[in-house]
């Protein structure tokens, strides 16, 4: 690619709306622009790295016997009514009507689709295990985009499925997802986490997030520092230590605690540990109200709330709320007493005893207070969110320590899900009508680029990993009216396509500051530098995006050099699976 006509517009300022380093660096080097609030052009760099990545995941994909197949965007409300998913899925569909009046969604996803697909076209166990996937849009209306490719309103992404004959099957078929994924994301270039995770509303029981470790990064992780248990914030288990004060023989006191309603205020008023006391969270679900009890130092995760509940129709109390049930008392509500609502308790207060808690009576609260005593419990359940330092769940010697990641991909043991309710139903060997086991598998592929970015940059612009750049060489002639230089670029050119890299050939006549500067910001891993050394020796300078090193070499030396580097003799080797 000749710079001079390729169509890169470059910014010198980052777009005012772009506040993370991915978002303001694709805008400025001109792999992307914006057309609305999260929906992106791809300009052709950003289409080429694109591309890469989507060959990665094709190779790996072909490797773990998967097979490619292209689904419509446009999916009828049928489907989604069978699966129970059209209402339940909410306003994040987008959603449309053709001339006819018939109702469709623009596709969030598509387990709908390709469990008609493989229940339409199958029916043996001879035609067991099934694993397809496909790359491209999927459409999802954000409240709020933000991010840039981070969080949008369209994006491309890979989405793939197995079809199993039994349990066992399905899980052979996650562990080869599970393990094509991690081969993915290291040949992107990414440092990377595996993390257990919610299910949410894809469903099934067993779900694992690929994590990539950035500042930046909207999900939270929590992880061992001594074993390999890692999960998402939602779903992040921990090892309780049972609050239990010195006193539990005594029966509940009421104090005075004038004006003091945070936990905050009352233990600081008390003199009492925040654990020490319970906190008492109001929540109206499905229109009734439920009483959330945790330790004082918890908040309530609301993911791991919905699991209790049974449901995702809840929220807090809202001011309305407090006037319409004046039984509870906002910032003095406590168990004790408490009449006309479900109440369920963290784990973590099973055992406890001689707490504080509010004692439904402006300005007071009651000491002494122990669960199963003085007040009863309609289930107890993992609520809280994990700290960092708290014990780790599966090993006796770890503290979970947390950080911040982007989600690239998740995959998920859908079972019966999808097969249940859609019928996709496989004939056994006895001729007994059996479901197909299922599991899901996606990869952001327009995050991932973005994720990349965020891991590979610096104050001058982007450092593309090998297998991602847009190219594997980027040529400098420092001044093409020179005629030396210009026809040692021209022939470098030339001979490096021959070999099959990938070559953009800066061939503008612009001044030397402003190639450097332009070179920096694309950020190819590779640049050879042709100029007052090549005049004085012959030599061109070879350079590394990355960490600066210059090599003086013959232009035969650097070709076979980074011929050697892209083209490794390990690449290729991929079974058929």
């Amino acid at each position: 690619m000749r710079q001079s006509r390729a169509f890169i517009p470059t910014l010198k300022e980052s777009p005012a709306d772009a506040e993370v380093a991915s978002h303001r660096l694709l805008l400025r080097a001109g792999f992307m622009r914006k057309v609305a609030s999260g929906i992106y052009d791809f300009l052709p760099l950003g289409t080429a790295v694109l591309r890469r990545i989507m060959d990665i995941i094709r190779e790996e994909m072909k490797a773990a016997g998967a097979q490619e197949v292209l689904l419509p965007i446009l999916q009828p409300r049928e489907l989604w009514e069978e699966s129970g998913r059209w209402s339940r899925y909410g306003e994040e569909m987008m959603r449309l009507k053709d001339r006819s009046g018939r109702e469709f969604g623009l596709g969030p996803t598509h387990e709908e689709m390709i469990t008609d697909l493989v229940r339409s076209n199958t029916g043996s166990y001879r035609d067991l295990p099934l694993n397809l996937y496909q790359i491209g849009p999927k459409y999802r209306d954000e409240l709020r985009p933000r991010f840039g490719l981070l969080r949008g309103r369209e994006f491309i992404m890979k989405d793939g499925y197995s079809f199993d004959r039994d349990e066992e099957g399905m899980l052979e078929s996650y562990r080869a997802m599970y393990e094509a994924y991690g081969r993915i994301f290291t040949r992107c270039g990414c440092a990377w986490r595996a993390v257990e995770a919610d299910t949410g509303l894809i469903g099934g029981d067993v779900s694992h997030e690929f994590m990539v470790p950035a500042e930046i990064g909207e999900a939270q992780i929590a992880y061992c520092d001594s074993c390999e248990y890692a999960a998402n914030l939602e779903k992040a288990g921990y090892r309780r230590e049972t609050p239990r004060g010195p006193r539990p023989d005594l029966r509940p006191q009421e104090a005075h605690t004038p004006g003091k309603r945070t936990i905050e205020e009352v233990s600081g008023f008390l003199g009492v540990e925040p654990r020490m006391m319970i906190k008492c969270l109001m929540y109206l679900v499905e229109d009734r109200p439920v009483a959330v009890l945790l330790p004082g130092d918890r908040e309530a995760n609301e993911a791991k709330l919905a699991r209790a509940l049974g449901t995702e129709t809840f929220r807090l109390f809202a001011p309305e709320d407090w006037e319409r049930f004046p039984l509870y008392l906002q910032g003095f509500v406590g168990p004790v007493g408490l009449e006309g609502a479900r109440v369920i308790a963290d784990q973590g207060l099973q055992e406890a005893a001689d707490l504080v808690c509010g004692a439904n009576r402006v300005d007071h609260h009651l000491l002494h207070v122990s669960p199963g005593r003085d007040f009863q419990v309609d289930a107890y359940c993992d609520l809280g969110t994990a700290l960092e330092g708290d014990a780790c769940p599966r090993c006796e010697a770890g503290r979970l320590r947390r950080e911040a990641g982007i989600e690239v991909g998740q995959i998920f043991q859908l079972k019966t899900r999808y097969s249940l309710p859609l019928r996709a139903f496989y004939r056994d060997e006895r001729g007994e009508s059996r479901p197909m086991v299922m599991g899901t598998y996606g990869i952001g592929v327009s995050r991932l680029m973005a994720a990349v970015v965020e891991q590979n940059h610096d104050d001058r612009g982007m450092i593309w990993p090998e297998e991602l750049a847009p190219a594997d060489l980027h040529i400098l002639p420092l001044d093409w009216s020179r005629e030396e230089l210009r026809e040692e670029a021209e022939a470098l050119y030339r001979e490096a396509r021959e070999r099959g890299l990938e070559v953009l050939l800066d061939d503008r006549d612009e001044r030397a500051g402003s190639k450097f500067a332009d070179a920096d910001l694309i950020g190819i891993p590779w640049r050879a530098v042709i100029g007052r050394e090549f005049l004085k020796t012959g030599r061109l300078e070879l350079q590394a995006r990355r960490d600066g090193e210059k090599s003086l070499l013959s232009r035969g030396e650097l070709l076979e050099r980074l011929t050697v580097k892209r083209h490794p003799a390990a690449r290729g080797k991929i079974s058929a699976g």
